[in-house]
């Protein structure tokens, strides 16, 4: 990119190096990442005027557990709007558990958001409408944990007709025709393809399946 960032989209990205538990006994809060997410992407709300949205991932999830949330909105004042639905979907899960409040380890299987990976983003529109639909981040979810994708940008492609039609050319059906998507599905293809080429590679070790994913 070379021209100089201006009032783009603003982005937001936070890796939580330590278990929920540690920020719980430091800060006395679980919540430490959301809390930080929410002010750096408060620091940036100029830049995005026409929406936000944010999602987390929870690492190492027990099965049958969903670990991936997400949020958006194009409410005037977006991230107020976000922040204040995880709070009280925080609140209503605690409700009738508040023995649990500071049993981490509850805390991340529950309450959906604690995840030691998130990802905020602020929109501000350069093409296409604006709706809750076109706030980034966009998600390609799959059961195979290793082919999920979270993805959110700030960007204009000038080649999107171009990578649009060498989608559909290797078989897919992309749901539309825009930036994101695009470049959601082109890094998911080769993410599938990477996925099947180590799948393979270990299976002729030995390895089972679940040890494969």
């Amino acid at each position: 990119m070379s021209d100089p960032i201006k009032h783009e989209c603003g982005i937001a990205l936070i890796r939580l190096r330590k278990p929920l538990a540690h920020y719980q006994k430091k800060y006395g809060t679980p919540s430490y990442g959301l809390q930080k997410l929410f002010l750096l992407m408060e620091k940036q709300h100029n830049r995005g005027q026409d929406g936000a949205g944010m999602a987390t991932i929870k690492l190492d999830p027990e099965p049958g557990l969903n670990y991936i949330d997400r949020e958006r909105s194009i409410d005037k004042q977006a991230i107020q709007t976000i922040f204040g639905r995880i709070g009280k979907a925080y609140q209503q899960v605690l409700k009738g558990h508040e023995d649990k409040a500071d049993d981490t380890d509850w805390l991340k299987r529950n309450v959906p958001y604690l995840g030691e990976l998130l990802l905020g983003h602020l929109r501000y529109a350069t093409y296409g409408q604006n709706s809750t639909e076109q706030c980034h981040p966009r998600r390609r979810l799959n059961n195979w944990m290793t082919r999920n994708l979270v993805v959110a940008g700030n960007f204009n492609m000038t080649n999107v007709d171009e990578l649009f039609d060498l989608l559909v050319n290797i078989g897919q059906h992309p749901k539309e025709r825009s930036d994101t998507v695009t470049v959601l599905e082109k890094i998911g293809h080769f993410l599938d393809v990477e996925n099947e080429r180590l799948a393979q590679i270990h299976r002729q070790l030995g390895y089972s399946e679940k040890q494969i994913t």
